[in-house]
């Protein structure tokens, strides 16, 4: 049986994944959004169901004024003697802490951190010890693959922090995991930053404290030379042996929005990737060491699903939506029937929580439609990559009316480029067409569907907006003068799975 790559698509970079109990737990960055890292599980490794999330509660991660692509970097979930632990970075804080719980669908614990520099930290559990990495700098200020030993229980350091790896020579080497398979111990990293250079690498030690070798052919796993191929940017990968005693592994890519259109919007997403081992010790990744769209599994798996329709109805508000860092509850009123947004002069363009929240796009051909009613002030769908670039189609309150506007935000030049007047009218019905080069925006009108203009995808994507993070299609209200009450009703979202 083939499956598809991503096998998680839109906004969830950086995975990491562990085996519990007969079934497969895997966690992603989150950025400034909030919740904090989304918690997913598997049966099978192909098909994921998202289970909620391991930061619910403000006081586990301080997001208040963390910009677009600050915030949670790179976890990783390990599983050791019956509980499950989650390490990351706050990289606006430069704070490295892990999080643990003994129940994987209920709330996880305060924070404790580390006192180790770096960013995309990791655990490894043998003999009765806990080892903590990152990248970063030792105390003798020789950068690379950083580790300690720590007490789980508290997170004190019992070792000093060494450097044990510094990498195969690329930019930007993070992302650390370590493992014991067989005889050796395997580092495994990435190096060439998250973008179109990006790569896998390891090395391999009889010693959790090293030297490392490095693997002689590395990097292990890369699409950088693959041109005029829509998957790149692959990296950052973690390894799991499957219940066959098959190896893959769970990394992020992204797709370009054309064979020769180098631009992505959607995010760094979840790939998988086979693992193969060879006699000599070292093992091999993906197709001659590139990712693949299409991949023959072994192993018997329920036929890979693409949920292709979201809704109020079909989606849980706890686990689909977010927010943008610590959102003020009493502004959110959320039922399947209809979503109630109390709008206040916080707007999208801020460096703090609007009223917002918000689903990630998945694919690149997509239809919305919305019914949205308000009092006063602004509301409306924001396709929202950062503050200075986001596309909003939107009702606004004018001293003569109501009146629908297309805004398109791309960096310091925000522009209204459409508007079309309701008169007394307060609602309007908004439909938005999305393919990979452009979004497009409709109001309807009693008797027709009204085109008001068009926002290329490119201006949203990372190569010209900058950061980590992935399209958002966000349902907000503002209001600069008081409290406006907005009512979004009949909201769906379908997408056409390539």
């Amino acid at each position: 049986m083939n499956y598809q790559n991503p096998i998680i698509r839109g906004f969830y970079p950086d995975p990491s994944v562990c085996f519990a109990n007969g079934k497969y737990y895997l966690v992603c960055s989150s950025m400034q959004y909030f919740p904090g890292v989304p918690l997913f599980e598997s049966e099978d490794l192909v098909n994921w169901t998202q289970i909620g999330h391991c930061l619910t509660r403000p006081d586990q991660i301080a997001l208040q004024g963390v910009s677009s692509s600050g915030g949670v970097f790179a976890p990783s979930i390990r599983y050791f003697e019956g509980r499950f632990y989650m390490t990351t970075t706050n990289s606006t804080t430069q704070q490295n802490f892990f999080v643990w719980t003994d129940d994987i669908y209920g709330e996880w614990s305060d924070h404790i951190f580390i006192d180790q520099d770096g960013i995309d930290p990791s655990l490894f559990f043998e003999n009765g010890k806990s080892y903590f990495m990152s990248n970063g700098s030792d105390a003798e200020g020789i950068s690379g693959i950083v580790q300690c030993e720590i007490a789980i229980d508290t997170g004190k350091k019992l070792s000093p922090s060494k450097t044990i790896w510094q990498g195969s020579g690329g930019r930007y080497l993070e992302g650390p995991h370590l493992y014991k398979i067989k005889d050796y111990y395997y580092l495994v990293a990435a190096e060439g930053g998250t973008e179109y250079g990006h790569m896998v690498t390891y090395a391999r030690s009889t010693s959790p404290y090293g030297p490392f070798e490095a693997y002689p052919s590395n990097p292990v796993l890369t699409n950088r030379n693959l041109g005029g191929f829509q998957i790149q940017g692959v990296g950052h990968g973690d390894l799991i042996e499957a219940p066959d005693g098959s190896f893959w592994m769970l990394h992020l890519g992204f797709r370009q929005t054309g064979r020769w259109t180098t631009f992505h919007h959607l995010g760094r997403e979840v790939f998988l990737s086979p693992v193969s081992f060879h006699d000599d010790g070292w093992f091999t990744v993906g197709t001659d060491g590139t990712t693949s769209e299409y991949v023959e599994v072994p192993f018997t798996y329920k036929v890979q699903e693409f949920k292709t329709e979201y809704t109020f109805c079909n989606t849980d508000f706890e686990k689909d939506w977010c927010y943008q860092r610590h959102p003020s509850r009493e502004n959110y009123s959320l039922s399947q029937s209809q979503i109630i947004l109390n709008g206040n002069s916080i707007s999208l363009d801020d460096v703090d929580s609007p009223t917002f929240i918000g689903l990630r796009q998945k694919e690149f051909c997509c239809r919305i439609n919305c019914d949205i009613e308000i009092d006063r002030g602004e509301a409306g769908i924001t396709f929202y990559m950062d503050e200075n670039h986001h596309y909003d189609l939107a009702i606004s309150k004018y001293p003569e009316g109501f009146r629908v506007i297309v805004r398109l935000c791309i960096g310091n030049i925000k522009s209204i480029e459409a508007e079309y007047s309701l008169g007394d009218s307060n609602r309007a019905s908004f439909i938005i067409d999305s393919n990979s080069q452009q979004y497009s925006f409709y109001v309807k009108s009693e008797n027709e569907i009204i085109h008001l203009g068009t926002g290329l995808t490119r201006y949203l994507s990372s190569e010209v907006a900058g950061g980590f993070t992935g399209v958002i299609i966000g349902l907000y209200a503002l209001d600069h003068n008081s409290i406006n009450t907005a009512k979004f009703k009949d909201f769906k979202c379908e997408y056409l799975h390539e």
